[in-house]
């Protein structure tokens, strides 16, 4: 897989596992629960956080030698997913229900 893939391959994996929190009332899309609280939710992104960090991590050593990166580059990423979770988050909470 080349650089280009690797790159579309976990900018559209990290759009998906933002939003799975917020489009279904599952945990973790398996575990059923009878209400789903926002702190949960919550839980839940910070884990696919660091699934999609960890697969990125891999795709580029795969490719060639990874990047050392410091805090600086984790919590920038952190906020790009909260802002990749931003359109699930408006259709959980901010839309009208009919």
């Amino acid at each position: 897989m080349d650089v280009n893939a690797s790159s579309w391959l976990v900018i559209l994996l990290a759009v998906v596992a933002a939003n799975l929190p917020f489009v279904n009332d599952k945990v973790f899309a398996f575990i059923p629960v009878s209400r789903k609280l926002f702190v949960v939710r919550l839980g839940e992104l910070a884990v696919y956080y660091v699934i999609v960090g960890a697969i990125g991590m891999a795709l580029e050593s795969r490719i060639g030698t990874g990047f050392p990166q410091t805090w600086e580059f984790y919590w920038i990423g952190a906020f790009v997913f909260l802002v990749l979770a931003f359109p699930g988050f408006v259709v959980r909470y901010l839309r009208k229900r009919h």
